[in-house]
């Protein structure tokens, strides 16, 4: 008898754990959707942004008594921005960093050229202003539209390259010009596109909303990488360009038509004139505020210490640890496992102690993974693994502490304002850094011989961005955090992150939830 009862008993306990995970799994999607992205080239655009920077305010949402149901037309719209979604990640995978990486590769591009042409998304975050102005004289849709349309359908010159008479010098100057290109039409169209989701998607829908997009576009990406690095793999010739990339960058094209297709059927809630006009006063009020000079001196290190390496990673698995682009898909998937598994960790220890803390932590663990790229070689790829769980575990916390902790020093009147000098700031440090390590590459032999052992000019690199990420993880210690305890020292940071319960929990809960600034 007892064990008849166990049964049922059984069974909902199963259903109750399978809806806990399955909360916990999309809560972890909807906060990477929640971050702000990470200054990084390829990102998609609009896929996997930021979509709750351009939110209205909280207390102008209507209760949940008073919400009305989705329209009809509302529901077709989120359908319709969940394939979009699934479409872009696939542009992503014909036109994204490490597609760019083997067309320089094809091309023959030095270290100083691969640092430029990667540098270039970062660059383009200077139009982060202009990009507002846009989007507040046209119209989020109209903007949204044009600017991704184009940012996509500019890949068609490297789609005919190989028909073009070209020569070598003129062939590499075109890739340059591409990439730019598609990165600052990339900027004019998230940002307007970002503004669009945040009058578009209701508020109390909008966690379960962008966690099932989130989803289902990390999903697509994935199998759209692997599929991109299956034929890379098959029809990349030794020496040249080949087939593959020009057919990459066709179907980017392609998959630029379909998304446009798409975003066209989605409606704009917003009635015109409802944007506030751009002032130029109002955008340099984040210069003069001493807290968020503070944001801006991490932004500005902490990417130029990012910078210095990251653009390179792929082109050392390529050139010096002969990895297949099908292994770099795995590896990037891997890291994106990691962290859609860490992400709701990382959220309720934010609830807990803070953004400032885990910032600082996550930003000094960070610190250790390129280094950990001076372990591998070619037929040694096994450390590795240590970089999947490194970076999929401490880059998701970084992600979601760095937009936190902006939110909490921005007001809210002046926060696109705020948000946009923080993009532009890191942006453009990313970008001199990026250029800096190509020129620092070239000046280096390619390899050399220290202590007994091989190197590459590239792992000088890696060791130079490691300690400065260290130290701009240490320049974390300043970062201001109203209404919160921030760690100041290393000890300070021990303390808060240990685990504690009771009182101590309750404290730091309520300092948590302590007004910020309006």
């Amino acid at each position: 008898m007892r064990q008849t009862q166990g049964v049922p008993f059984l069974a909902a306990s199963t259903a109750l754990s399978l809806a806990a995970f399955r909360r916990h799994l999309l809560s972890s999607f909807a906060s990477l959707a929640t971050a702000v992205p990470l200054f990084r080239p390829g990102s998609s655009l609009p896929g996997s942004s930021a979509p709750l920077l351009g939110a209205p305010p909280a207390d102008a949402e209507a209760p949940d008594a008073t919400r009305p149901a989705p329209s009809r037309r509302l529901r077709a719209t989120l359908g319709a921005s969940v394939v979009e979604g699934m479409f872009a990640e696939v542009f992503t995978a014909c036109a994204g960093a490490t597609v760019l990486t083997a067309w320089a590769i094809a091309l023959g591009l030095g270290p100083l050229l691969v640092g430029v042409m990667t540098a270039l998304p970062f660059c383009a975050q200077f139009v982060q202003f202009p990009a507002a102005w846009l989007t507040s004289t046209f119209g989020h849709r109209r903007v949204a539209l044009t600017a991704v349309c184009l940012s996509r359908l500019v890949m068609f010159p490297l789609a005919v390259l190989p028909w073009l008479d070209l020569d070598l010098p003129a062939q590499q100057h075109l890739l340059l010009v591409v990439a730019g290109a598609s990165a600052m039409l990339g900027v004019v169209g998230n940002n307007a596109w970002v503004a669009w989701m945040g009058e578009l998607v209701p508020r109390p829908v909008r966690g379960r909303f962008f966690g099932r997009r989130t989803a289902l576009t990390t999903l697509a990406g994935t199998l759209a990488s692997l599929a991109a690095g299956l034929l890379l793999d098959r029809l990349r010739p030794a020496d040249g360009l080949g087939l593959a990339l020009p057919l990459l960058a066709l179907g980017a094209c392609v998959m630029g038509g379909v998304t446009t297709l798409l975003m066209a059927r989605q409606h704009d809630p917003a009635p015109p004139g409802s944007v506030p006009p751009l002032e130029l006063k109002s955008a340099l009020v984040p210069l003069k505020d001493p807290l968020a000079r503070r944001v801006l001196t991490y932004q500005i290190a902490w990417n130029a210490a990012v910078g210095v390496s990251a653009p390179f990673f792929a082109l050392h698995s390529l050139q010096n640890l002969k990895m297949t682009f099908v292994l770099m898909a795995l590896h990037a998937a891997g890291v994106a496992a990691v962290r859609i598994l860490t992400a709701p960790l990382w959220g309720r220890l934010l609830d807990k102690v803070g953004a400032q803390p885990v910032l600082m932590a996550c930003s000094l663990g960070i610190g250790v993974i390129p280094a950990l790229w001076l372990l591998p070689s070619e037929g040694m790829l096994w450390p590795l693994l240590f970089d999947v769980v490194l970076a999929g575990a401490l880059w998701g916390g970084h992600a979601l502490a760095i937009f936190a902790l902006p939110l909490t020093v921005a007001p809210r009147h002046g926060r696109p304002f705020y948000l946009a000098a923080f993009s532009t700031a890191g942006g453009l440090a990313y970008a001199v850094a990026a250029a800096l390590g190509g020129a620092i590459a070239a000046l280096l032999p390619e390899h050399f011989i220290l202590g007994g052992q091989a190197w590459v000019n590239l792992h000088v690199l890696f060791v130079l961005s490691s300690v400065a990420r260290l130290g701009a993880g240490l320049l974390a210690a300043r970062l201001p955090e109203p209404g919160a305890q921030p760690a100041t020292s290393l000890s300070a940071l021990l303390t808060r992150l240990r685990p504690r319960g009771g009182l101590g929990a309750e404290a730091a809960s309520s300092a948590q939830r302590a007004p910020t600034r309006v």
